[in-house]
């Protein structure tokens, strides 16, 4: 079962009438492509936010004209923690911090030379340096054709309005005309599910959530590949996802009967 915090993942009645119901309200042909390739490629709301038309088409010389492209090919710079682009507005606070036995010993004797001459003493610069998450990039077939149609119909209503698209222009962008942050698209995929479809506890991280799910209890792949569709540095990190969904859970409860 999820843990407590992990995003919903949808049965797959709920992600039919979700599709459908995304039809009902503004920008169809955008956010119906957004949601496509959180569920299909699993890709984090950051990584969505990230990519260029270049990750999922091909231009003619006039940027009038497209050809989709058989594989994404996500670079590591778009993957969690690595905010390629500068767009994210959240800053890393540290709540621990962590020494072996030679680096603490070794700041003591810093702090006792400093306390010894009445210098002042700020913590922060005790502090270890923070690990940066340098990210993996992965290369992702786009074969199903429910994500192909609902990208070349969003590339092509772009289109159909006058503008000419660029490699490097961003895929997704907002009613204003720019690119999305990662925290103004995970509020809009969240609101899309929870709101829209009403599928409680559901998040930008549930399209995610029931793709590598997908792979690992109904498609009975190896953790191996669902490691390299999600993009995880450490295989530790795609185990969690070994734990059955609740529609699993709900299944076999109800088969108690």
């Amino acid at each position: 079962m999820a843990k407590s915090g992990q995003a919903r993942v949808p049965t797959p009645e709920q992600q039919r009438r979700f599709f459908q119901l995304i039809q009902n309200h503004r920008h169809p042909e955008k956010n119906t492509a957004i949601m496509q390739i959180s569920f299909k490629l699993g890709l984090r709301a950051q990584e969505v936010a990230l990519l260029q038309v270049k990750e999922v088409a091909r231009l003619n010389s006039s940027g009038t004209e497209f050809n989709l492209l058989e594989v994404m090919s996500l670079p590591a710079a778009y993957t969690k923690g690595a905010n390629a682009m500068k767009r994210s507005k959240s800053h890393y606070q540290r709540k621990t911090i962590s020494f072996d036995v030679e680096s603490f010993d070794k700041v003591v004797r810093q702090i006792e030379a400093l306390a010894k001459s009445g210098a002042d003493i700020d913590s922060e610069n005790f502090y270890p340096p923070v690990k940066q998450h340098k990210g993996k990039s992965r290369d992702l077939p786009m074969v199903d054709q429910s994500l192909r149609e609902a990208l070349a119909q969003y590339l092509s209503l772009r289109l159909s309005k006058g503008e000419k698209l660029k490699p490097s222009s961003p895929l997704f962008i907002t009613q204003k005309g720019g690119p999305y942050s990662s925290n103004t698209l995970q509020e809009h995929m969240a609101l899309m599910l929870r709101g829209w479809a009403g599928i409680e506890k559901a998040s930008s991280h549930s399209g995610r959530r029931s793709l590598i799910t997908n792979v690992i209890h109904k498609q009975k792949k190896s953790v191996k590949i669902a490691q390299k569709i999600a993009g995880h540095v450490n295989p530790s990190t795609t185990l969690i996802y070994e734990e059955p969904p609740e529609e699993i859970l709900a299944e076999t409860l109800k088969s108690m009967d």
